[in-house]
């Protein structure tokens, strides 16, 4: 029988590279839920390709406009009314590929539904890593990652046990400042102008200021249940190798690859097993090769922060992700310097108050955080 999927933000880069893999996995999968923002003659593409039971836009014009693009059997619906149409379509895996703390609700009902969750969509774990877990002991749900590193430290975790893992090493290209000195008057331009991955535009700048590092190091405290002490990075700028186990032996195995994030997809889609998919093969006598460096925190302190949130733990997560949220749109607007963001993502979780997470609680912490940056934005 084929797994059912659902395909949220399919519209982005990550959804539309979803939909590729599920064009490769077409004997074993069907998508039959399609969620995205605005862009409506995409979907409507990829309705009628997929043909799924049900789909959505955000934006209601967007939305509207879609009667008469799409297949007769797909229902258009509510934004608030796609999850519950998803699962009574039969949904079992959804691909939550949203950008932002915007992706909690889903991963949130995801799990609690006992469905399983491929997280795209970090911010989520982030902010709410405690509850989502929890839910998913209860429930019997599971969340897989589709974030490369993370998905490199799956594959290699399956050389030994659990308990046989000394640490984990996350690699990061280094983004586009890896040799930059002068990261006070970075322009939004040079910001996005990622060296290896495409991706979009908040996620860019989150790889900049390697915030992004910060994140995957508080998703695989999560994922894989180890303290922040046996979580390290590495610089790699040829995106070779995504993620690395070193156990108790000296043994590291790592997962290798070229940077194409349709490999992480299908492997969390047909995860224990693999599949053929369509692409190079990795030569490493082309690659020619692999270089390493320590982060350099004085230049990157956003790196460091993951550690307070895990020590913290609770609430910090939702306030650190919304913090980043809100910097890095500024930033993007031109209302805040490039190295201002780390700083201010640091003055919230200062003065953040930890509370135990709930799913009020974390919420509460998102908006009151989003508050206390908006205004220590507007101060300086």
């Amino acid at each position: 029988m084929k797994k059912k999927i659902a395909i949220l933000g399919s519209t982005g880069s990550i959804g539309r590279n979803a939909c590729e893999v599920a064009k490769n996995l077409a004997a074993d999968v069907e998508v039959t839920a399609l969620c995205a923002g605005s862009n409506a003659d995409v979907i409507a593409a990829q309705a009628r390709e997929f043909k799924p039971s049900v789909l959505t836009l955000a934006d209601d014009a967007a939305r509207n406009s879609l009667d008469g693009k799409v297949p007769d059997e797909t229902r258009i619906v509510e934004p608030d009314d796609f999850i519950s149409a998803a699962f009574d379509s039969g949904v079992d895996v959804v691909i939550n590929a949203f950008s932002g703390v915007r992706g909690l609700d889903a991963s949130e009902a995801t799990l609690l539904a006992g469905k399983v969750l491929a997280l795209a969509n970090k911010e989520s774990l982030v902010a709410a890593g405690e509850l989502l877990f929890s839910i998913k002991e209860k429930t019997g749900g599971d969340l897989i990652p589709i974030d490369s590193e993370h998905s490199a430290v799956l594959q290699a975790m399956l050389a030994g046990r659990h308990e046989e893992v000394t640490r984990i090493i996350l690699t990061a290209s280094g983004g586009p400042f890896r040799t930059r000195t002068d990261l006070e008057n970075v322009t939004v331009t040079e910001a996005l102008n990622h060296p290896t991955w495409p991706m979009g535009r908040k996620i860019s700048i989150d790889s900049a200021t390697l915030m992004n590092k910060a994140l995957e190091i508080i998703e695989a405290h999560w994922f894989f249940g180890l303290p922040v002490e046996k979580i390290d990075v590495l610089i790699h700028p040829q995106s070779i190798i995504h993620g690395m186990v070193e156990f108790v032996d000296g043994s590291v195995v790592a997962q290798m690859g070229w940077p194409d994030m349709k490999l992480p997809i299908q492997y969390a889609l047909t995860y224990p097993r693999r599949c053929p998919l369509p692409g190079r093969p990795l030569d490493l006598a082309d690659v020619g090769k692999l270089e390493f460096e320590q982060v350099d925190r004085s230049r990157f302190p956003a790196v460091d922060l993951a550690g307070r949130v895990i020590a913290e733990g609770g609430t910090s997560g939702a306030a650190f992700n919304a913090a980043n949220e809100v910097a890095v749109q500024a930033f993007l607007k031109g209302e805040l310097k490039f190295t201002a963001i780390t700083s201010g993502v640091a003055h919230v979780l200062e003065i953040h108050k930890v509370e135990p997470a709930t799913g009020e609680s974390v919420r509460a912490a998102d908006a009151w955080a989003r508050k206390e940056i908006a205004e220590w934005i507007a101060a300086r």
